[in-house]
């Protein structure tokens, strides 16, 4: 079908005139102009709304955070697991990891949903992470300075990093009587990001993407992507990682600091810290007229030395 369409195609131009011909190059030329235009046109992130270790609860106490050097690593809350029920110094141990440090955020399990429009029925229910992916998508929005009930009807994409399903291993664990008819959406990663688009009434691409630890890089990069080729006209991004079980964070070992990329892929002691963040991104010229500017990329290394090994950028 293709090389009959390409051949009809030069048939046709054969006939045309000198003068349509010219016409039909500027008119193509035009076309691939705009299309190299919108594939380069800047973006910026006009919002940002977060939950970080340490106590962070915004940009401004993320940025004091870092301009004091602040070690937000800390020993596993009771709330979370019994460090010392899985910690042992030796790695050879199964079913041990050899830390009882983490980045953990403050109060996971604090949530309005009335705010949202939620059931408390269905809140209990849902992940974690499904919460707090509202109220940072609420919170950026509001820094942006974006009335929410503006976007619903909007194009507006959702593109959310997700891979730690801890939540659901705790409802498993629960007595059966615990189950509800919420149960199945309450825990699904594609729902982490179609709630957002629900709740909001946002009509732009809603993807939840797993590509572990750079899940949330992979989302920036499908979002920047989705606003290049007109399919969104704003675009929600973020990355979530919530630790309920120490059971499935049983990999994480060491002595409480994490080296990767010291020396040659020297990454000798790793901690599990989460990222709560959702940035609002839009093209620079958008109508707000401010924001911050947002590389990318979305590279592997290929046949490194091992799959989990960072990518070396530098």
């Amino acid at each position: 079908m293709s090389e009959f369409r390409a051949s009809e195609f030069l048939d046709r131009i054969s006939k045309l005139s000198p003068q349509r011909l010219a016409l039909l190059a500027d008119e193509l030329n035009e076309r691939l102009e705009a299309s190299e235009r919108r594939r380069r046109v800047p973006l910026s992130i006009v919002g940002i709304g977060c939950r970080l270790p340490g106590g962070v609860h915004d940009p401004e106490e993320f940025w004091k955070l870092l301009s004091e050097g602040v070690d937000a690593v800390a020993e596993v809350p009771p709330s979370r697991w019994n460090a010392e029920e899985f910690y042992h110094d030796d790695p050879d141990t199964p079913g041990k990891m050899t830390t009882r440090w983490g980045g953990f955020i403050d109060d996971p399990d604090l949530f309005d949903p009335k705010f949202f429009g939620i059931a408390p029925a269905e809140a209990i229910s849902m992940d974690p992470q499904q919460r707090m992916l509202l109220e940072t998508t609420w919170e950026a929005l509001e820094r942006a300075g974006i009335a929410p009930s503006r976007l619903a009807g909007t194009q507006t994409g959702v593109f959310v990093g997700i891979c730690n399903g801890d939540y659901s291993q705790v409802m498993l664990n629960a007595p059966r009587e615990a189950i509800t008819p919420y149960f199945a959406s309450g825990l699904s990663h594609a729902i982490a990001a179609g709630r957002i688009s629900y709740v909001f009434g946002l009509q732009g691409p809603s993807l939840a993407i797993d590509t572990s630890c750079s899940a949330s890089l992979a989302a920036v990069h499908l979002a920047c992507q989705s606003l290049r080729l007109g399919e969104c006209d704003t675009a929600l991004a973020g990355g979530v990682n919530l630790m309920f079980n120490g059971e499935l964070d049983g990999n994480a070992w060491g002595g409480g600091a994490c080296t990767t990329l010291d020396g040659v892929y020297a990454c000798t002691r790793v901690t599990w810290s989460p990222p709560w963040s959702f940035a609002n991104l839009a093209p620079l010229a958008h109508e707000m007229g401010h924001g911050y500017g947002l590389p990318h990329s979305n590279n592997s290394d290929g046949d490194s030395d091992t799959y989990d090994n960072p990518w070396d950028v530098m």
